[in-house]
């Protein structure tokens, strides 16, 4: 389930400028997709964030609860 490399790619697409350029240039359909798939990323990236710091956090508060003992 982790893709980094797919994750590698869609920073690629997103820094060479393909992503604008297919924005500016596409059809609007294309450009609805790509929309549509930012939003999508902009969620899972604030879901990712919200996650990470519950593991980061859970584990501190663990490792904090166990050298109090």
């Amino acid at each position: 389930m982790l893709d980094i490399e797919y994750l590698k790619r869609v920073e690629e697409y997103f820094k060479n400028g393909d992503c604008k350029f297919e924005f500016e240039n596409g059809e609007q359909d294309r450009r609805l997709l790509i929309i549509e798939f930012l939003e999508q990323l902009m969620e899972l990236g604030e879901q990712a964030d919200d996650l990470a710091t519950k593991l980061i956090f859970k584990d501190t508060y663990a490792a904090m609860t166990v050298a109090e003992k």
